[in-house]
């Protein structure tokens, strides 16, 4: 069951679910509005002939509050809010309908497992022919919260938890690859 405003306020209010910093008002009808962090994370192609999950991705990091997207050009960002996800509630993120109208697509894998703490990595991906700029502070995303049956056995407590910032893809520690190495 998806949480509403009121639910969410209260559970923000009781100190079981953290949004750090909480603006009252980016709390929709039922999500909470996320905004862009600083800091940027971009694939070093140059230096790459051919990614791989296997591997380790190496990026170049661009430090600053904003950044210009060149056209079909993907990037990892971050939100600016730290969330700490209680063990009896998901999260999901989504791209805002008004960025996504101008062509900005925001993902996240889409996921906040119960037990989750961190700032959530954002994947940017300019779909359009021109560049487009984006600053820190701005709305870029939302989450969307929902009750799980029960509280979870197992909270999340995989490569990301406490993440701080733009982080850069960990496929290269998942244990398929490590079982491999072995």
């Amino acid at each position: 069951m998806k949480l509403s405003d009121r639910t969410i306020i209260e559970l923000v209010k009781k100190g079981s679910l953290i949004i750090k910093p909480f603006i009252r008002k980016n709390v929709q009808a039922a999500s909470v509005d996320l905004r862009l962090g600083k800091g940027f994370l971009v694939p070093d192609y140059h230096g790459t002939e051919c990614l791989s999950l296997d591997k380790e991705v190496k990026y170049r990091k661009i430090d600053g509050k904003e950044i210009i997207i060149p056209p079909h050009h993907f990037i990892l960002a971050t939100t600016l809010e730290y969330i700490v996800i209680p063990n009896n509630i998901s999260g999901s993120i989504e791209g805002r309908s008004s960025i996504g109208r101008r062509g900005l697509f925001v993902q996240n894998a889409g996921w906040g497992d119960p037990g989750f703490q961190g700032n959530f990595t954002l994947e940017l991906y300019n779909a359009n022919e021109s560049a487009i700029k984006i600053q820190a502070g701005r709305r870029i995303c939302q989450i969307v919260f929902d009750f799980v049956d029960r509280p979870v056995e197992h909270p999340y407590s995989g490569k990301y938890l406490r993440q701080r910032g733009t982080t850069g893809s960990l496929a290269h520690k998942d244990r398929e690859v490590r079982k491999q190495i072995l």
